[in-house]
Parts: C-alpha cells; structure tokens; sequence
C-alpha cells in the first residue's frame, strides 16, 4: 500500500502475549465479540472506540470469559460498519489510533483475555488506494487485475459481465466512468457497491494480506476472525449461476462466488505464517457453507483452528433439531480434530431473545418483539445448553445482559447498507447492535456521555450492568455462575463427544462424565430423575423423591461430584 504507517510495537514472546498462557486454550474457549461502535464510548461522541472498550476490560475479566473478538476499527467510510476497509494498518479516528489498539491489547493480556481481530480479505473499500487508482487509471491499468474488472454485456457493454447478485440486494456488478467521461468496465461486489472484491488470483493481493497478518501478530493480537472467509476464491471464469433471488439459496448451494475449494491453499498459507509466531494464535473463519462436513474443510490440522456453527445459530428451539445439529457437528469435526464451535447471536442476526420469542421458521432476522418474556427464558435456557456442550462458546455483546432486538427503530435512522437496498438482505441488523446499557441513568445508560449512534429503548435502564449486578437469578449473574462452573468442572470445555440419556419428548438431557445437562424445550414442566446435586439453572426447579421437576423452557446442571 502507498500509505505511511507508524511502526508496529516489537513482537512479543509467549509469555507477554498472555498472562497465564494455556496450550490449545482455544479448544475449549469462550469468546465475547464485541462490536465496537456498540460497546463504550470515551469521548462522548455518542460512537464506541478503543478507549471505552479499554476501561471495560475488567468487566470482560469478571464475566470469565477467555478472549474477545473485535469486529472491525481499520480506517474505514463506514460504508458498511466498517467491513469496508480503506486501510488494514491503521485504526480509523472514530475509534481511536494505532497508540490506542496496542494499549488496549497490552491492557488485556495483563488481565489474562486474548484479543482476536477482524481481517476482511474477501473485499476493501472503494476508498482503498489500490482501488482509487484503478479507477483513476482506466482500462489495462495493472491494479485493476487486483479486483474483478470486466467488460460489460450487451451491444455497448450495457449489461453486468453476468447474473450475480449482491448480498445486499441488486446486481453485484457497478459500472465505472472512465477518466475520459465514458461509462467502461465493471467490478465485482458481492456487499455493497462500496465494497469491491479482491481477486485472489492476483499474486499481489496474497502478498499483501500475508504482510496485514504479521503486522497485527507482531502488534500483539492472538488471532483472527476472517470475514467472509468462505468467499475469496470465485470460479473460474465466473459462470452465471442461472438463478435469481440468490441470497436465499445461501448455505444450500456451493455457489460459484462462495465456498470454492481453491479458499484452502490460502488458509495453509496463512497458517504457516501464524505458526511462526509464539502463544498459541488462532484463526477462526466465518464460513456460510451448505453443510457442517463442508465446514469442517476450513478447520484441518493445516488449516484454521475453528469455524463458526451457523447450523446451530439458525436452529429452533426444538430438541429433536438441536439435537440433530449438535451430532451433525461433533461428528464432522471429530475426524478433523476440530472444536466443535457454539453461537447464538452476533452483529448480523436478530438476538436469540428475541428469535425464540418468535414462532420457529422466520430465520435469523425478525421483525417482530414477539412474547419478551417467553424469550428470554428460553435465551436463558439456551444459553446453558450451549455452554455445556464439548468445545468453544461465543457471546456476543449484551446477550448476557438478556438484551432483546430493538424491532421498531425509526427509519431515519437505520444505517445497515442492506436497508436501503430492494431484494437483498432484511436490513434490519440494526436492532441487533443498539449500543449497551451500563448504568440505570445518563443519556445512553452509561455508554457514554453523550448520546448514542442507536438509539436505545428507555426499558433497557433496567436490563443494564448496574440493575443486575450481585442480584440473585439476574441474566447477567447466571452468565458469571455458568462460566464459572464450565472454567472448574472437570468435565466442561473442551471435548468432542456428549452420551445422550433417555428424556421425555421434547428434553434433551446429556452426560459429559460426571457432568449431566438437561433442557426442556417444551411449553409445560417435566419430571427427569435427578441426576446428582444441581449446579446452577436457568429457572426454578422442584426436586423431591429423587426426581426433578424442570418448569418449561429451563435448562439444569447437575453433579454427581
């Protein structure tokens, strides 16, 4: 890249990365994404940043989680929350400075958390330099190769190169004016218009992320989450795919934009990178792929270390279909040697208080409240059975706090990019990235002092950090005793295998050594045997005569120890 960059701190040894360095700690890991706009705001400017997450880092600390993923804070347009990057080595001014990034990673392993950042390698910004001066030097300019420029269809090259359609909705094809004023060529976004796709058969565009990687390693971070990891490699020669309304097709099909075998020998590449360095760092791919076997490709021994479940996000709260998923997941990563990984909710999809508060079937982004009630006791039930499962746990910011969606946001003042765009995504992800609430009072509950970017529900006062904290049975406290207890029992964490026991229709109820895991998903109490002393439940359990009576929707732990 043309653009100057401060130095990176020197590389740190093993010992300084973490506090108290565990091998394989990722197998059994949980990790808090937060999303920084979302998370704490120092300055008052109503936008979290660095500093604000900074000072929240004890709270991570006493929460008992292992690491925290930041989405992105490059410098960015904020085309699209930031996963439209300008430039990889710097830090955008809304967020902070590069001076920023490594205070907050020194501060966080000096309380023992990891810090995992975003990469965004299947696309830049239109405000990239390499991607400016394609433009600006017109057709055969040698940095066009390092995107897809093609010539247009039809009789005055009218019509996009082929039939592919942006996530976001439209075409995924924009056509460019040339330096003389003549409307030319075209290039390839799979988002937004303002996000171009790299073309990964450009040598170059493989030398440069190899060269992002280690100045993010040699900064001090413990991983990556790779955007759209599943995206880098199109087809060759770009085939129509013959189709329209592709996004709903996503996760069935092995497309010919996505999920392309030729995405493995950059992740081996990757990984050899990764190796060189000390303290035990992690890749984790967000891959949308059709099935878990086919997830399970990106996590082999040469490979990435985990992927996310997004078959277990999008699963109702239905014991037969959990169930299902749960096999289908141990299964395909156990001859990998993978940690399965488990996720409810992230910056993308409607929050899971609010999903099981729903009727099944209305996928990952919904409009509706539905019962909060209901919701959150089954958030709260599902949350349990997550942490109990063999291998690594994300928590995505205010989930433990119980937030629900916030469903009926104003237009004016949406910001997702897939709003205001016809036949792509929802748009609504907006609900799920409100920024949080800390205290009961203030303009944004303790987010900052001046406002926030969303605005946030008055009832939230009640949900925040300080109406929770120390009370009994709060949200917030079941997350400190469930972590707590998945980091001291013997058998919680890492593992590929669970032994399921016979339960009533409708309960799941598993053994994991002396460990035992039963959840109700069903509308009415239920009496199982009891199978050692309780550890903690997601509601009010009865128990008498050696039996337990589990209320609906309630998940319980129990001991044998």
């Amino acid at each position: 890249m043309s653009q100057q960059h401060p130095a990176a701190p020197a590389p740190r040894s093993a010992v300084a990365t973490v506090a108290a360095p565990r091998r394989d700690w990722w197998r059994d890991a949980v990790i808090y994404q937060v999303y920084p706009r979302s998370f704490a705001d120092s300055d008052g400017d109503g936008m979290g940043d660095l500093e604000g997450i900074r000072t929240r880092l004890p709270y991570l600390r006493d929460l008992g989680v292992d690491a925290v993923w930041l989405s992105p804070f490059y410098a960015s347009p904020q085309a699209d929350a930031g996963y439209d990057v300008a430039d990889y080595r710097a830090v955008d001014p809304m967020f902070g400075s590069l001076l920023d990034a490594d205070a907050l990673i020194r501060d966080a392993h000096a309380l023992g958390l990891r810090i995992i950042v975003d990469l965004v390698p299947n696309h830049s910004s239109d405000q990239h330099e390499w991607f400016k001066r394609a433009v600006a030097e017109g057709p055969g300019s040698p940095l066009r190769e390092r995107y897809h420029f093609r010539p247009g269809r039809g009789k005055n090259g009218e019509l996009p190169p082929n039939d592919w359609e942006s996530i976001f909705g439209g075409p995924a094809w924009t056509r460019v004016t040339e330096p003389d004023g003549t409307l030319g060529e075209w290039y390839l976004h799979l988002f937004a218009p303002e996000q171009p796709d790299f073309n990964w058969d450009h040598p170059a565009v493989g030398d440069e992320f190899r060269s992002i990687l280690r100045f993010w390693l040699d900064m001090g971070v413990d991983g990556f989450r790779i955007d759209v990891a599943h995206g880098l490699v199109k087809a060759e020669g770009l085939p129509d795919l013959g189709t329209h309304d592709q996004v709903k097709l996503l996760g069935n099909d092995v497309m010919p934009f996505f999920d392309q075998d030729g995405v493995h020998e950059i992740y081996r590449q990757w990984r050899m990178i990764l190796d060189e360095y000390s303290g035990d760092r992690i890749f984790v791919a967000e891959a949308w792929t059709p099935t878990v076997e086919r997830t399970a490709l990106y996590v082999r021994p040469d490979e990435l270390h985990q992927a996310f479940n997004f078959q277990y996000l999008s699963t109702a709260w239905d014991a037969g279909e959990l169930r299902a998923v749960i096999d289908r997941t141990l299964e395909a990563m156990r001859p990998v040697g993978a940690p399965a990984t488990w996720v409810l909710s992230n910056h993308d999809v409607t929050r899971h208080a609010t999903r099981f508060a729903n009727p099944p079937g209305l996928g990952t982004q919904i409009r509706s409240a539905g019962d909060r009630a209901l919701g959150l006791r089954r958030a709260r039930a599902a949350t349990l059975l997550m942490l109990a499962l063999p291998g690594s746990a994300y928590v995505y910011q205010g989930e433990e706090l119980g937030l629900p969606d916030v469903v009926d946001l104003p237009d004016e003042v949406r910001q997702d990019p897939a709003y205001f765009r016809g036949a792509g995504q929802d748009g609504f992800r907006d609900g799920c990235r409100v920024p949080i609430p800390w205290t009961r009072e203030g303009s944004s509950y303790g987010f900052g002092s001046g406002g926030s970017w969303l605005p946030q529900p008055a009832e939230w006062a009640d949900l925040s950090v300080e109406a929770q904290q120390g009370v009994p049975g709060s949200t917030l406290e079941l997350y400190r005793s469930a972590l707590a207890v998945r980091r001291t029992h013997p058998d919680l964490g890492a593992g590929d295998a669970v032994e399921w026991l016979r339960a009533p229709e409708g309960v799941l109820a598993f053994r994991r050594g002396d460990f035992v895991c039963v959840a109700n998903t069903t509308g009415e109490s239920v009496t199982t045997p009891a199978y050692g002393r309780v550890l903690l439940t997601s509601g009010e359990v009865t128990e008498a005569d050696g039996e337990t009576k589990v209320p609906s929707d309630t998940t319980v732990w129990f001991t044998r120890t």
